[in-house]
């Protein structure tokens, strides 16, 4: 018996085996529910940085606060070009010789030597934007303890919200009736679990933990998205349509209240939007259905529930 698998980073994520046997789905849905709530998260990508300015915008900054006036003469000029020929070759010639002085000697001297050393500045200095732009990362700010608190509770909410993204997607996949659709909500599962990496390593970065309520809205939204599956594959994916919209909406909230200062966790948050606006228009593209306005009421609650508990707990 085989089975195929996809590894990415570290991440093990067991698919359907081609046996066909229920255990073995089976199996792979618990392996997918406890890496979810106890393995440590692994990213294919990159955790977000701040945003990255150009270099030579910093040395150019630098080269203006520099003196604009002109350079002084340079010290290097030898004193035998700076000061006129020595006394010694301009008198007479020695009594030795009786005859007169020889004429190529009796004039000055020569005018090449007369002229004042050049300078140093003689030719412009080449500007800080002449070569091709250069970036470097900046620095996040050190934040207050206030400040910390508050984004650590934030990507807290939105790790566990992570947590519970992975569990609607597992939940969908099991009951789904077609390959296509499952392969989808599993694929995006997948690029989520960077979402889930990312605010993993953002809140140890912060000093903080995840929520001591991981299990739980794991296996609540396990169960969820098992329901939504089961009332068919275009509901399941209007569920994932809804779901990504009511995120962004959470998203958008978090990065007006996160503190000016925190561009870490600022840019880790506009990636996830961005994913998380992708995988709506996916699913919307594959024929999901809307769904009826008391449902998309009913899981709005169930959200405030959990962001407000995840919040403190």
């Amino acid at each position: 018996m085989q089975s195929r698998r996809e590894a990415s980073s570290g991440l093990l994520i067991m698919t359907i085996m081609e046996s066909g046997h229920p255990l073995d789905h089976l199996i792979s849905v618990a392996d997918r529910a406890l890496r979810a709530m106890f393995a440590p998260a692994h990213a294919s990508r990159p955790v977000p940085d701040a945003p990255r300015a150009p270099a030579n915008a910093a040395r150019a900054a630098h080269a203006s606060s520099t003196p604009s006036g002109p350079t002084p003469p340079t010290t290097a000029t030898s004193a035998a070009t700076a000061n006129p020929t020595p006394a010694a070759t301009a008198g007479p010639t020695p009594a030795a010789t009786a005859g007169p002085t020889p004429t190529a000697m009796a004039g000055p001297t020569p005018t090449a030597m007369a002229g004042p050393a050049p300078t140093a500045t003689a030719s412009p200095t080449p500007t800080a934007t002449a070569g091709p732009a250069l970036t470097t990362p900046v620095p996040s700010p050190q934040l207050s303890e206030a400040d910390r608190r508050e984004s650590a509770a934030l990507m807290r909410v939105n790790h566990s919200g992570e947590v519970a993204a992975q569990a609607l997607y597992h939940g969908q996949a099991l009951i789904s009736r077609s390959a296509a659709t499952r392969d989808l909500l599993l694929r995006a599962a997948h690029e989520e679990a960077d979402h889930l990496a990312w605010c993993e390593t953002r809140l140890k970065e912060l000093d903080s933990r995840p929520s001591l309520l991981v299990p739980l809205w794991y296996c609540g939204s396990f169960a969820i998205g098992a329901l939504a599956a089961a009332m068919g594959d275009r509901t399941s994916l209007g569920f994932v349509v809804e779901t990504e919209r009511q995120v962004e909406g959470h998203l958008n909230e978090h990065l007006a209240r996160l503190p000016a200062d925190d561009t870490r966790s600022r840019a880790i948050l506009n990636v996830m939007r961005t994913d998380e606006i992708e995988h709506g228009a996916t699913a919307k593209s594959a024929g999901a259905s809307e769904l009826p306005a008391p449902v998309r009421a009913l899981m709005r609650h169930v959200a405030k529930v959990m962001t407000t508990a995840a919040h403190w707990i």
